[in-house]
């Protein structure tokens, strides 16, 4: 009886549709996430870029508390840009602690490095998930902008992490460093070789 229920559960096992294999699992759909992003790559390099050959970011960080001053207002009529409480403390916290010195570095080279990493598709997952970072950032300080539309696409990129930077340099990157939970083919040789560079014999499998 259980072996008869089993194999009937087995056989109902609700799969993937067949948009979600190709867009998240085939290495054919790799053209439309290149696609993406270098669309999505640009717009965040020419953002970090701008900053960095322009004033008030690099030079002081002064555009950046400006920002974070008018975003942690309570104006006197109306609804405040800051929808939480608990931001709007965060942001103070940072303005009180002069933040903006060394914030407004991490936000420009922040911007370059995931604009790059999507453009190259080097650790695509990574350079997507701290845009995303980003994006969700701007938006609970009130700006909206572009970051909704940013936000949702890139989450399609984190999801297509095997395959998004298939026409890019995790082809190369992925198979050499792997990941936390499978480890690439340099962690495996290393911890297959003793501190000579010889490869260390298999370890015996005691016998019961």
């Amino acid at each position: 009886m259980n072996a008869t229920l089993a194999t009937r559960n087995k056989s109902r096992l609700i799969s993937d549709p067949p948009i979600a294999k190709f867009l998240f699992n085939s290495t054919k759909s790799a053209p439309l996430w290149l696609a993406l992003r270098i669309w999505i790559g640009l717009d965040w390099f020419y953002a970090g870029f701008e900053k960095a050959i322009g004033t008030g970011w690099l030079d002081g960080g002064k555009s950046l508390l400006g920002f974070w001053k008018g975003a942690a207002a309570i104006p006197a009529t109306g609804k405040p840009a800051i929808t939480y409480t608990w931001y709007r403390d965060f942001l103070n916290g940072l303005i009180d602690t002069q933040s903006h010195t060394w914030f407004a570095w991490l936000i420009v080279f922040g911007e370059m490095a995931v604009g790059l990493g999507l453009i190259f598709g080097c650790l695509t997952a990574v350079a997507a998930f701290f845009g995303t970072v980003l994006n969700f950032s701007f938006m609970m300080a009130g700006s909206s902008s572009s970051n909704p539309m940013m936000f949702a696409l890139t989450i399609f990129i984190i999801l297509a992490w095997k395959n998004a930077g298939w026409w890019g340099l995790d082809r190369i990157v992925l198979p050499a460093i792997g990941t936390p939970w499978n480890k690439g083919y340099l962690f495996e040789h290393s911890a297959n070789t003793d501190a000579s560079g010889k490869t260390r014999p298999p370890k015996e499998v005691p016998q019961s």
